[in-house]
């Protein structure tokens, strides 16, 4: 069984990993907007062990197939698994490259919805800033002024 590094894990993370916050429009909940953090490393079959070894090291995400790119996705999206694995493995042993900004972008997002602050629609606005301010050419299902504009 594969032993990972977590100096790799770091590396790997730099490289092939990824930092998202999505939104979806809710009108049943008091802000209308769902904030869905997601922590992810994509690659090809051929790596999926890898991505086996990464789920054991975290202990914790799930292993699905994603046909939009045909590669493997390991992907935690639970805030409390986030937080309590994913946020103090990169504090401790952090990024290195421009994705460490994201990173840290992430956390504080992160913090703030495992305390129930995206209840808030102040702090939702900072959610909603913060996030559009990482990855800047990803793709967004919604506008960054449709968000704030639901927000009133």
């Amino acid at each position: 069984m594969m032993q990972l590094d977590p100096w790799y894990v770091t590396g790997l993370v730099d490289g092939e990993g990824s930092f998202m916050v999505s939104f979806n429009l809710r009108p049943s909940l008091s802000t209308g907007i769902e904030v869905r953090p997601a922590f992810a490393v994509a690659l090809n079959e051929r790596s999926l062990e890898v991505l086996k070894a990464l789920r054991r090291f975290f202990g914790c995400g799930a292993i699905r197939y994603s046909r939009g790119d045909r590669t493997y996705k390991w992907e935690v999206r639970s805030i409390s698994d986030i937080v309590q694995r994913v946020l103090p493995h990169f504090e401790r042993y952090p990024l290195q490259t421009a994705k460490r900004a994201d990173f840290e972008r992430f956390a504080q997002i992160c913090r703030w919805v495992h305390a129930n602050r995206h209840r808030n629609r102040e702090y939702l606005r900072r959610i909603i800033d913060l996030a559009y301010e990482m990855n800047p050419g990803g793709k967004r299902r919604y506008r960054k002024e449709d968000l704030l504009r639901v927000l009133g």
